[in-house]
Order: C-alpha cells, then structure tokens, then sequence
C-alpha cells in the first residue's frame, strides 16, 4: 500500500520522468515530445495556484506515481467539470497504485463544491485503465474513432465520466 499525499516542488523532477516516459513509451499522454522541468513547473504552479489537486503515491520513500485533476476546458460554462490524469511510475505499474491514487483524487473532488463531474478521457486500447475508471463509478460516455495519431497509428478515444456533485 502507497501513501498518498499532495506534492511539492520537490517531487517535480521524478514526476517529470513519470511524464517523460509516458510520453515517449505509451498512448497515455497524446504528446510526442517530452517536456523539461520548466514545463512541469509550471503545470504544477497553475494547478495549485488555482486549487486544483496534485497527489503522488509513495512506496518505500520514493515517488511511484502521480494523478491530478484540471479544468476540462477553458470556458466558463465547464467550470465545474474537471479531467483526470493518473499515470504510475513504469517501475510500479500493477501493483494497485494507480487505484490508491484515483480514489484519493475522487474523494477530493467529492468533497470539493467546485467540482460536479470528473471526466477521464483514455485512449481505448487501454482497457487497463478503463476498466479500473469503470471499477470506481465512471460510466463510459462516448467512443471517438481514429482521433489521434501516435507511433504512426491512428489512436481512438473513450470518454468516462464520474458525476460527484
């Protein structure tokens, strides 16, 4: 079992490298490039500036794992709608992690008056994490065919969502 806890600064550099090698490795994360620390920096200043929650799950000392919840869009009329990210350490992946971190990142946005619905947006080969979104009350909404493309494939994309207030 992981402790759970809201990050610091100190923890931006081995979420970096969570980031980096999602990035570089995965369809988790849409982007091709990878991101410096300024980058994450200042991702993480935006979140926390504005209220949002950055958690990261501890396992013997050491960062396994990070999840976080944003604005879902800019307008004002989604304010109330945040999107999940929860992505594991590629050194503690299936060892329950990501569970630990989603079911805190839910009970904030339970316990938040901001926050009405959490929508996880996967690519949908990764049944992995859509079935644990699906284990822990969010029901899938929408299938987007060949919306991306990475590793030179077309990537599909399955919309969840949690209604928590």
């Amino acid at each position: 079992m992981a402790t759970i806890r809201e990050a610091t600064p100190a923890d931006l550099p081995v979420i970096l490298d969570i980031h980096n090698e999602a990035i570089l490795n995965t369809t988790a994360i849409w982007d091709e490039t990878p991101v410096d620390l300024a980058d994450r920096v200042r991702w993480y200043e935006k979140l926390v500036t504005a209220g949002y929650p950055v958690l990261v799950a501890e396992t013997g000392g050491a960062v396994a794992g990070y999840a976080s919840y944003g604005p879902f869009r800019p307008r004002s009329s989604y304010r109330h709608t945040v999107e999940n990210s929860v992505y594991v350490h590629r050194d503690h992946r299936r060892r329950g992690i990501a569970r630990e971190l989603l079911i805190a990142l839910l009970g904030h946005a339970y316990d938040s008056p901001d926050v009405h619905v959490v929508l996880a947006l996967i690519e949908s080969g990764n049944t992995v994490s859509i079935e644990l979104h699906e284990d822990l009350g969010f029901e899938q909404t929408s299938h987007l065919a060949e919306v991306g493309r990475k590793f030179d494939r077309w990537l599909d994309l399955t919309i969840l969502r949690c209604p928590v207030g």
